[in-house]
């Protein structure tokens, strides 16, 4: 498997390519700005199709997807539909950085590929996704659910501090260690990794929050 990072816009939010050893597509996951950048990295993969997947509708994880479904023509993109509401709101901004998305595609809350698995993890957003690809190690896109040494913030709308620790024990606690986990923003890290030191996991007052 090939994985390829892009920090893209002001809060840089991290924009995955994915291309699996036995698949012919590549996964742009997260365009969140700077969608030339993006092109220009998926130039170096070899892929006969392209497919986006946003692990959650934030401004600062899809404003970029307008340009880029222009420039790399994707054959769908997938978000689950808890947040595709929100997708499609001018109320999705951040003002006075980040105004609302403009020339955003349709979106689809299915898929038949089979080279990823769709994980549900709400709590940073009420439709929140990881995306899990097998590989030696797996590896889990999670979105902004989790961080190397942190967790998603649930002060946004559609936030909920218990359902965003639900979804990290249920859903990501449960993986082996080795699962390598790729978040929205900072380095990736590994469930194990998290599991040992990751303060929020591990304080258990943090539920009260």
């Amino acid at each position: 498997m090939k994985i390829a990072t892009v920090p893209t816009g002001l809060l840089e939010t991290n924009c995955y390519l994915v291309r699996p050893d036995d698949s012919r597509t590549l996964y742009v996951i997260d365009p969140g700005a700077d969608a030339r950048d993006i092109a220009d990295r998926a130039a170096e993969f070899d892929y006969d199709r392209v497919a986006v997947l946003l692990t959650h509708a934030h401004v600062d994880h899809i404003s970029g997807l307008g340009e880029l479904c222009r420039l790399l023509r994707p054959a769908y993109v997938y978000l689950r539909g808890p947040d595709q509401a929100f997708y499609a709101s001018p109320e999705n901004s951040l003002p006075p950085y980040l105004p609302a998305a403009k020339d955003l595609p349709a979106v689809t809350g299915s898929t038949e590929d089979s080279d990823f698995k769709v994980i549900p993890l709400p709590g940073h957003t009420p439709g929140g996704s990881g995306f899990l690809f097998r590989g030696d190690p797996p590896a889990l896109f999670v979105g902004d659910t989790i961080f190397a040494g942190s967790v998603g913030r649930t002060d946004l709308p559609g936030g909920d501090t218990a359902t965003l620790l639900d979804s990290i024990r249920t859903q990501l606690l449960t993986l082996p260690d080795e699962v390598e986990l790729y978040p929205g923003h900072g380095p990736a890290t590994t469930v194990g990794r998290e599991r040992k030191n990751n303060p929020y996991i591990r304080n258990s007052n943090y539920d009260q929050w």
